[in-house]
């Protein structure tokens, strides 16, 4: 899957593959994004069936995605690797205790990556293995850092859950218990950038409900559900990396 590194001097034989390569790279950038979607799925077949395969075509459309920021390319790459990543996501050691769906990290993984590989940085990735290799990296990250965060979320009031129903606490939550609640939401709600993050927030850990069932609720504030686990997930974050929040629990 990983066209070898050239490490020989030029030759002619080696000017002769290189102009053959620009000409093929030439080649591809004239491709319809449809037809290059198609050759994509058709060359991973073959590489997964353990056949001669041309990796061109997939890193044509990371490059059409990442560098022209061409939508439609993102939408099929996003179609055709969610799989993948979804696999990655699952086999993580870190994902059975995150509370999450698979869905959920695959949105994160990707965002995260659609992040970090701007168009001035493509050309640090040579080939497919290497995109793939650093979207593999961003799919654990966001895992390993949603679990961090719900460390925090573990230790949100829950106001309808009556005491005769709660379990044993934990040390952590019995100093929750401590931290005066009106002081706790009245700075919870300075961290909150707009409304969508306040109905995020006010629906998950004072209503107990899910994503599905906030975006089903405050359909005008999100596009999809997947916004919803997007503001969940970064909302947590922001907080977990608050030196006051953390100061408000010690102090408890």
């Amino acid at each position: 899957m990983i066209a070898p590194t050239m490490t020989t001097l030029n030759s002619p034989a080696t000017l002769h593959a290189s102009v053959v390569g620009d000409e093929a790279a030439t080649g591809l950038a004239t491709i319809d994004v449809e037809e290059l979607a198609r050759r994509c799925a058709i060359e991973s077949e073959r590489f997964y069936r353990g056949q001669s395969h041309d990796s061109r075509y997939s890193y044509e459309l990371f490059r059409r995605a990442l560098v022209e920021r061409d939508e439609t390319a993102w939408n099929y790459l996003f179609q055709h690797y969610s799989p993948l990543v979804e696999g990655w996501i699952r086999r993580s050691g870190a994902f059975v205790s995150s509370g999450e769906s698979s869905e959920y990290f695959v949105v994160g993984a990707f965002a995260k990556f659609w992040r970090a590989v701007t168009p001035e940085r493509f050309a640090s990735f040579p080939n497919l293995a290497s995109l793939l290799q650093y979207l593999q990296l961003c799919a654990s990250s966001v895992v390993i850092d949603s679990v961090r965060a719900q460390s925090w979320a573990e230790m949100m009031p829950e106001e309808r859950i009556s005491e005769q129903r709660m379990p044993r606490l934990s040390p952590d939550e019995e100093a929750m218990q401590r931290v005066d609640r009106q002081e706790f939401w009245r700075f919870i709600d300075s961290q909150l950038h707009n409304e969508s993050e306040r109905v995020v927030v006010y629906g998950s850990f004072v209503l107990g409900l899910t994503p599905r069932a906030i975006f089903e609720r405050y359909a005008s504030l999100f596009e999809s559900v997947y916004d919803v686990y997007n503001v969940k997930r970064n909302v947590l974050s922001r907080l977990s990396r608050n030196n006051h929040l953390r100061a408000l629990f010690a102090q408890a």
